[in-house]
């Protein structure tokens, strides 16, 4: 039975321990919610539904809005996931295995609890909508990483909800495209993110949030798509602020081709589906949404023989193989240019990476042929400022290139902002702590999100660890360094070390984590070098 059904089922049996709970209404029907499992005083939602199901007819078409309800929904439950292809464990980005279905456009909910005599409208407290990430191909709402009883307990309303994943969000086809009044396709998981957008901007404030106060956030995956909610037409006017978690990258920076902040061009997105139709032996669309969910769930794993790479062949890394479409309605044009021209909402941005993201081992011969390639005629000038003789150096070499590319990158993002005509700030970071539960992996892709939610130790899934009391104390402070942006688009706050906007002059990275304070983010000839050779490459 659908989620939205069961769901159905159970709203006329209001048990007594949730009549505590206030009743908020939503333009749908009523919902009420529980005590947070985790934190006192915190009340969360689970399970609200924002788009009607995208099943049968409704596949691989834009999102619809959710039926209207009788009763009172018991928000209790979190939706099952969408259809993806799963790490069957749990761990900092997935919750393991659990249902999945078609059906799973629903959002969830933290707020302070408030007192039954207060006027929660009148909270007008500020509001963080969480967006996953995991490629656009996996994760979902329910991961405990991102459970949002660590902020609301510092007044802040979190939400994070489901989107469509890999060919169910991102199957583009020119004969999807003519079914759409908007010749558009292929970007049904970023619809649905602007769906639930705007499903919490007009119903928020009954849940006590500031409609006008909403802020994006994400990782990887989600930081992109955080960033895709302010250059959107059709999300843009909705936020106020936005958090990048690994991270906004310059245009010209090559990471963006293989990372997920990549898209595709319309084109080559369609392009793409007719060698999909092929390989699945089908011509139209209605054989197209008549697959079963396990043939269009293999797509994921079973085609990358058919992956379009990007026009500049980065690293040793595959873009991933489904991505926003650059389709002339959700995206009208490529972020490089949207930065540019000030197309975008000029809104304060928070952004950043970790110190050991994408480190790898190298010997000195792959060294050598890897970065040779990369930097062609640059790369003497390449081999100097990274020297190796030996497989230890070549690693050491190629992994201070990375994190310096990675703090210069989010630097010129910013230097791209302001010269476009952006009159807000960019604040930038270097996260440097390496979590207890994976001291191996150092300060790994995804590490900061321990401690940004400030959500040690409930959110670890080996549940057999003592963190640390520094750990604590991080959590902490970069909490309320992310409670600050969210409440005032500036993360500075009292007792908090300085953090300063990023700045073309200043070449600085404010430093989280182990110690907290601006750093150069590189040499003055390592940021000159890396200047001049990113200016020769493909805008993004």
């Amino acid at each position: 039975m659908p989620f939205l059904k069961t769901l159905a089922s159970l709203t006329t049996l209001v048990s007594s321990i949730n009549a505590a709970f206030p009743v908020i209404e939503t333009a749908q029907g009523a919902v009420r919610g529980s005590s947070s499992p985790y934190r006192s005083n915190v009340t969360v939602y689970k399970g609200i539904p924002f788009a009607a199901p995208p099943t049968g007819s409704l596949r691989f078409t834009p999102h619809q809005p959710p039926s209207n309800r009788t009763g009172i929904l018991n928000a209790t439950e979190y939706a099952p996931q969408c259809i993806q292809t799963k790490d069957p464990s749990a761990g900092i980005f997935y919750t393991g295995l659990s249902a999945m279905s078609e059906d799973c456009l629903y959002l969830n909910i933290w707020t302070p609890t408030y007192d039954d005599d207060e006027d929660i409208k009148s909270k007008n407290l500020p509001v963080y909508f969480w967006i996953y990430g995991g490629l656009y191909e996996m994760g979902s709402g329910d991961v405990k990483t991102y459970d949002g009883s660590g902020l609301a307990i510092k007044d802040v309303i979190v939400v994070d909800f489901n989107y469509r994943l890999g060919a169910f969000g991102y199957f583009a086809h020119p004969e999807l495209s003519a079914e759409s009044p908007h010749n558009s396709s292929g970007n049904y998981g970023t619809l649905d993110q602007i769906a639930a957008l705007k499903w919490v901007y007009e119903n928020i404030a009954n849940f006590g949030g500031n409609p006008d106060q909403i802020t994006t956030g994400g990782q990887s995956a989600g930081s992109a798509s955080s960033l895709i909610m302010t250059y959107s037409d059709l999300s843009r006017d909705m936020v106020a602020g936005a958090i990048s978690e690994s991270g906004a990258l310059s245009p010209r920076d090559p990471n963006t081709a293989s990372l997920a902040v990549s898209y595709r061009m319309k084109r080559e997105a369609e392009d793409f589906g007719v060698k999909l139709f092929n390989q699945l032996n089908i011509s139209t669309t209605e054989q197209l949404r008549n697959l079963s969910v396990d043939v269009l769930n293999d797509l994921d794993t079973e085609n990358e023989d058919l992956l379009v790479g990007p026009p500049f062949a980065n690293l040793d890394m595959e873009p991933p193989e489904w991505r926003p479409v650059i389709d002339g309605w959700v995206l009208k044009e490529k972020y490089g240019k949207l930065l540019r021209t000030n197309d975008h909402a000029d809104v304060p941005i928070l952004t950043g990476f970790n110190k050991d993201e994408g480190i790898e081992d190298y010997n000195l011969t792959y060294f050598h042929e890897l970065y040779t390639q990369v930097f062609g005629n640059f790369s003497d000038e390449f081999f100097k400022l990274y020297p190796a003789e030996n497989d230890t150096q070549a690693t050491e070499a190629s992994n201070n290139w990375k994190r310096d590319m990675s703090k210069f990158s989010s630097w010129k993002y910013a230097a791209d902002w302001v010269a476009g005509g952006a009159g807000t700030n960019v604040y930038n970071y270097f996260f440097t702590r390496t979590p207890q539960e994976d001291s191996e992996a150092g300060c790994y892709h995804g590490a900061e999100l321990w401690y940004t939610f400030n959500n040690i130790p409930y959110a670890d899934y080996t549940a057999n660890l003592t963190w640390p009391a520094k750990d604590y104390a991080i959590a902490d402070r970069m909490s309320d360094y992310w409670v600050n942006f969210i409440k005032s688009g500036n993360p500075n706050g009292h007792g908090l070390p300085k953090w300063e906007a990023a700045s073309q002059e200043a070449r600085e990275v404010m430093y989280l984590g182990n110690w907290w304070g601006s750093e150069s983010i590189a040499t003055d000839a390592k940021v000159d070098f890396l200047t001049r050779w990113e200016a020769t490459l493909y805008e993004w």
